[in-house]
């Protein structure tokens, strides 16, 4: 299989955007791949933005990001109150929002599954591309009741422990979610043990991406 880097010489890695629809789900869809880069680019900038969360939801995000952030160079952390499953009927204002951090031009994007069955997932996804023309994009997964897991294309193989720490940090920060019946331990190391086997990338474990364009 290819293998690829993120950056060069002439280019570095120095600027990411992760965007979540609630307050868990960057850290469920890419949390670990988060953590591999901040280990592996001491001086990486991060912008973490949740677009929806009440006040107790709200007070875990930032308890969560502080602890994925925590060896960051530089973090910025906005946690916004769009209202939670109506994203289709709120695209404008949250169009509108996405057009503020154009400014950050960000080398790298983290968003949503473009066929991500939940409205809000998807909302994001959408306005994404309709906002960065001309970046690198990669759509993270969500496990969920509705089944839509597909076939990604490209995947970032972790160190177990790695993933026990991305685990242990969710488990930790988001107590509120503990009463559903897919917010488990093993959900989480499941997807990316099924992921590793995909990637045969001489791990046992990864976490998958969608990446509708890529220029060699």
């Amino acid at each position: 299989m290819l293998t690829l880097t993120l950056d060069d010489a002439k280019r570095p890695l120095r600027t990411v955007l992760f965007l979540g629809a609630h307050c868990d789900d960057i850290e469920i869809g890419c949390g670990g791949t988060l953590l591999k880069l901040i280990s592996q680019h001491p001086d990486l900038r991060v912008h973490w933005v949740v677009f929806s969360a009440d006040p107790i939801r709200a007070t875990e995000a930032q308890l969560s990001a502080g602890l994925f952030l925590k060896e960051a160079a530089e973090r910025q952390v906005a946690i916004r109150q769009f209202r939670e499953s109506l994203f289709p009927w709120e695209g404008r204002q949250i169009k509108e929002y996405l057009e503020t951090l154009k400014g950050i031009s960000p080398d790298l994007i983290f968003t949503h599954y473009r066929d991500d069955l939940h409205q809000d997932h998807a909302m994001i996804s959408h306005l994404t591309w309709n906002t960065f023309r001309n970046h690198l994009i990669l759509e993270y997964e969500i496990p969920k009741y509705d089944g839509d897991l597909g076939v990604p294309n490209l995947y970032v193989n972790l160190d177990e422990s790695v993933c026990r720490r991305k685990i242990r940090h969710i488990m930790e920060c988001y107590r509120s979610q503990r009463n559903k019946h897919w917010f488990t331990e093993d959900t989480f190391l499941a997807l990316m043990r099924m992921r590793g086997i995909e990637s045969d990338g001489g791990g046992r474990y990864a976490e998958a991406f969608y990446c509708r364009k890529m220029v060699l």
